[in-house]
């Protein structure tokens, strides 16, 4: 059963995992904030990232699939960066959208997201087109769209003595793609053929240049000269401290660099809840490689990267691992796989972009070495201004290695795993909402809405409950919550309400156990664990009720 997006939005802000920013003004587009539970549930992705990369790597032995041992490290740079790194690595010319703007509504949309349905005759010419606002597909065209290109494809066929279309043939593309195919084909986008707003039906602009990094000011320089960004991505932090990172982390190659940080992505249109946000939190690793096992490790990683997702609760059901078609990929690419998770956002087997894996081959250390690259026939080469000197200069240091081992000297490859912290916490919540059935305290059957959290992200671990306020229950459950907290382990303490009510709170939130304090707790000395997804009871004793929530945990 599809789930629907609207309960998770609901339940995301009625228990405090999100809210809109800044949301007494009237909200920010495109902006987020984590409350006391989503801030949990986020730090949760974060560390068992971090931890699957840097924590627990082992860098003496090869991980299962791994060609070889290698290395790891960490840094953390700064969101802004000196502007030269953005034109050495091409984002400060070409990262960018392209957008149009309804002169009626001044409403501004990017133009892979507004969809293009088209009708076309029997005779296979195009004859009309409406848009909207979806994801590709026909099930965002409104019937009433949808009856206007009929009438149009009837009118057209009447007019021409052409014998009627058995079945409406309506194809669907982006506005981008559907400009090229009219010019393409010499076919004035006029008439029932001219892209409209998709809102408001008035007339668009021409489609322009949008960039997306945010500008700032450094000092008391207002011009050019103070101009910097807000960094779209945490990827060239770690290429400038590449040599760095050598230097003084003896690290060898085969090693990577991780990094989780903040980016900011001027979006046109910001949608899908935080999918698409404008400020947004990375978890990156660039990878550094010999050219010859480049794609070695390239297969290893993605492979990795996608069943990560599954050890922390994606059903692979709801998960694919898709490689880029030759046209998808960036000029610098030499293979991109995604991960994706079909968002209850996304139409039917539509799924939505989780993490890249990409080969950039020596892309990034050269382009910070020579300058802006790119690409003429098989070749990267610096791009070159009128006077035949390089556009953008690079910074002119050496970011060669040196392998003194087989004593070759070499610009490593890379391979670039890049996870959002927000889509992977959002696929998380999604995929751990969930409505079943279950008796309440009186055996009547009632409707429970549960977060299946797998138990290293829930944001809250467990629940102590005394089942009533007398009795020294209370006394002894306080003593088994304060050893929870001293352990590290997020625990919350309830004592008010009846015992089935507090078991819902804590199924709404995702809390996997929950323990409670009854009347034989002072002859056994135990309490009842009770497990949140199979709902099953079983008393643990007192003494090793922390090691026992942390071997759940953990696996």
């Amino acid at each position: 059963m599809k789930k629907e997006m609207e309960k998770i939005v609901a339940l995301c802000k009625r228990r405090g995992f999100v809210f809109q920013s800044s949301e007494i003004y009237g909200g920010l587009q495109g902006f987020w904030d984590y409350g006391p539970l989503g801030v949990e549930l986020k730090r949760n992705v974060r560390e068992a990232w971090w931890s699957d990369m840097i924590t627990t790597h082992n860098e003496l032995i090869a991980p299962e699939g791994a060609p070889k041992p290698f290395g790891m490290t960490g840094v953390e740079t700064t969101i802004i960066m000196h502007p030269s790194v953005w034109k050495s690595s091409g984002h400060f010319d070409l990262f960018h959208d392209f957008m149009v703007d309804s002169k009626e509504s001044k409403a501004r949309f990017r133009v892979d997201h507004v969809s293009v349905a088209v009708a076309y005759a029997s005779d296979q010419k195009p004859v009309a087109c409406e848009t909207y606002m979806a994801d590709i597909g026909e099930e965002g065209l409104s019937k009433t769209k949808r009856k206007r290109l009929e009438k149009a494809i009837a009118e057209y066929e009447k007019d021409n003595n052409l014998s009627n279309s058995e079945e409406p043939q309506i194809s669907v593309c982006n506005l981008m793609e559907y400009a090229k195919m009219l010019a393409d084909a010499g076919i004035p986008a006029t008439g029932k053929l001219e892209a409209r707003c998709p809102d408001t039906g008035g007339e668009l602009t021409e489609p322009r240049e949008f960039n997306l990094m945010f500008k700032t000011i450094i000092g008391a320089l207002s011009g050019e000269e103070g101009t910097a960004f807000l960094r779209p991505e945490t990827a060239q932090g770690m290429f400038v401290n590449f040599k760095n990172v050598v230097d003084s982390g003896r690290v060898k190659v085969p090693f990577g660099i991780a990094q989780i940080g903040k980016s900011f992505r001027n979006e046109i249109t910001p949608r899908n809840y935080t999918f698409r946000s404008r400020e947004f939190e990375q978890m990156e690793m660039e990878f550094f490689c010999h050219p010859d096992e480049s794609f070695e490790w390239y297969q290893y990683w993605r492979d990795r990267r996608y069943n990560w997702y599954i050890q922390h609760g994606i059903n692979p059901e709801n998960l694919i691992l898709r490689d880029h078609t030759p046209e998808e990929l960036a000029h610098y690419s030499v293979g991109t796989a995604d991960v994706e998770y079909a968002f209850p956002f996304m139409e039917e087997n539509e799924y939505g972009e989780l993490e890249g894996i990409a080969h950039r081959g020596d892309f990034d250390l050269r382009s910070h070495m020579e300058g802006k690259l790119v690409r003429e026939g098989d070749q990267l080469v610096v791009e070159k201004n009128e006077h035949g000197q390089p556009k953008y200069k690079g910074s002119g240091k050496d970011l060669t290695y040196f392998d003194d081992q087989t004593r070759e000297r070499f610009i490593p490859h890379v391979i670039e795993p890049a996870a959002g912290a927000d889509r992977a916490t959002l696929a998380f919540l999604c995929e751990a909402y969930y409505e079943d059935e279950q008796p309440d305290d009186k055996g009547e059957m009632q409707s429970r809405t549960v977060m299946q959290f797998h138990p290293k992200l829930a944001p809250v671990k467990a629940a102590v409950f005394p089942l009533i306020k007398k009795a020294g229950m209370p006394e002894v459950a306080a003593d088994i919550y304060g050893k929870l907290k001293k352990a590290g382990i997020q625990a919350v303490y309830d004592q008010q309400g009846a015992i089935g009510r507090r078991y819902r709170r804590q199924d709404e939130i995702g809390t996997p156990f929950c323990l409670t304090v009854d009347g034989d707790t002072e002859q056994d000395n135990c309490v009842t664990m009770r497990d949140r997804d199979s709902l099953k009871q079983e008393r643990i004793p007192i003494d090793d009720i922390v090691a026992e929530v942390q071997r759940r945990i953990h696996g």
